[in-house]
């Protein structure tokens, strides 16, 4: 997957430490379990054509969460361009 700049980003993380850096928007989002005004980070990523391919061809989009606790997360599908 390729990190794309997400329209509205409030800020960048990792690029201090020496990362690519991960443009970010912060949202509200009104949660069926956190409630209203439910504090979250959005990002936007692009597949490359050989992951357009795999997923084309009936492979699954997989989410790879770093450490042994797993955050609430939402995977979903942006608009088109």
């Amino acid at each position: 997957m390729i990190i794309k700049h997400i329209q509205g980003a409030t800020r960048v993380l990792g690029k201090s430490q020496g990362y690519i850096g991960l443009p970010l928007r912060d949202e509200l989002i009104n949660c069926t379990v956190d409630g209203p005004s439910t504090p979250s980070m959005l990002t936007a990523w692009e597949p490359t054509p050989a992951e357009i391919a795999r997923i084309n061809a009936g492979a699954p989009v997989l989410l790879r969460v770093l450490g042994s606790a797993h955050p609430p997360v939402m995977i979903e599908v942006g608009d088109a361009p």
